[in-house]
């Protein structure tokens, strides 16, 4: 199939395509990277009557740092991330993570705005935001606003974007003295969607503390698995004892199934990426 028919506009400023974002009059959609949105509207899954393409925007494109944190425009590409000495030096699970995301094609064109607002429940972006405690900050005409990536993805598909906002830029702690990451996810190809995959962050003091355990391809949306991290929490070192308890703990997540694994498997699937992430973590 290919896609029904639409407007298309290319802005050459922000301002301007905010203003293009708060026409309510249309049916508006954003073109950043297009690997998820032109498969979607191929298949007519999505019919924008206008198509608005932020690709010459390059005041969304940046990766830089403050004393605290890196800071990520949002038409920032994957293949960027990657080979951007500040991600490997300051935010090492991006650069863990960032190889098992689709292929090189893929990365080559896809956008960390694009992801975060599409919110895939079976991509890798969200849980790695969540996990890495990231803001996401969004702007409209009205002006700007920040929210905490735990806050930001509320269901399949789903976020906590109003509507004529974008987003702007994405905001993530540098990692500190002692802190320490595993990632992990299970498909059935590398580059395909994972049927369960996790990211972990802590802080490898003694005790252990700050744990940060987010699961996704599992739920409708990733989830950041508490009940998980409290028995990490607290433990001088991750016993075989310790680990099968906050293993147990991921029996209670709200799993969901797909066309990839139902849900027993997914639940059975969680446990094991868990236990590897923990194990790369703990090296």
């Amino acid at each position: 199939m290919k896609a029904a028919e639409f407007d298309y506009l290319r802005p050459s400023n922000l301002g301007a395509a905010l203003d293009l974002l708060a026409n309510e009059s249309a049916d508006v959609q954003i073109l950043a990277g297009g690997q998820s949105l032109m498969p979607m509207m191929n298949f007519r899954l999505a019919q924008p009557e206008l198509l608005v393409d932020l690709n010459g925007l390059e005041e969304l494109q940046f990766i830089r740092q403050t004393d605290s944190h890196i800071q990520i425009g949002s038409m920032t590409r994957y293949c960027e991330l990657e080979t951007s000495s500040l991600i490997q030096q300051h935010v090492p699970l991006l650069s863990i993570a960032l190889p098992h995301i689709a292929h090189s094609a893929i990365r080559n064109r896809g956008t960390i705005g694009g992801s975060t607002a599409l919110a895939d429940p079976a991509a890798e972006m969200p849980a790695l935001l969540i996990a890495l405690n990231a803001t996401i900050v969004t702007r409209s005409r009205e002006g700007q606003r920040s929210t905490e990536a735990s806050k930001f993805f509320l269901g399949l598909y789903e976020t906590a974007l109003d509507s004529g906002e974008l987003i702007e830029s994405i905001s993530i702690p540098k990692s500190t003295t002692g802190s320490a990451c595993g990632f992990y996810e299970l498909a059935r190809r590398h580059g395909d969607y994972a049927m369960a995959g996790v990211a972990v962050t802590a802080q490898r003091t003694d005790p252990i503390n700050d744990a940060r355990v987010v699961f996704f391809a599992i739920s409708d949306r990733a989830i950041r698995a508490e009940t998980v991290e409290n028995h990490l929490n607290g433990l001088s070192e991750l016993t075989e004892e310790g680990l099968e308890n906050a293993r147990k703990e991921i029996d209670k997540l709200d799993f969901h199934g797909d066309l990839n694994a139902e849900v027993s498997t997914k639940r059975h699937l969680a446990k094991v990426v868990f236990k590897r992430a923990i194990e790369e973590m703990m090296r």
